[in-house]
């Protein structure tokens, strides 16, 4: 769905690095490198970003 603003865990803002974490994993970089260029130590942040999954298109169709 919608990549929530903060990591459920510990709070800390993690919506701001997931366009660029995206991009550059889509261009085939590792996804560990780029969290660690981004500066998300915290293995809770981490795992908002690698698990998250982007169904908003697909959702959208079903919206009346």
């Amino acid at each position: 769905m919608i990549m929530p603003v903060r990591c459920f865990s510990c709070g800390k803002p993690v919506a701001g690095f997931y366009e660029e974490f995206k991009e550059r994993t889509e261009k085939g970089e590792s996804p560990e490198k780029v969290l660690d260029d981004l500066k998300v130590k915290r293995y809770c942040c981490r795992r908002m970003l690698l698990g998250h999954a982007d169904l908003i298109d697909e959702v959208m169709k079903y919206k009346k």
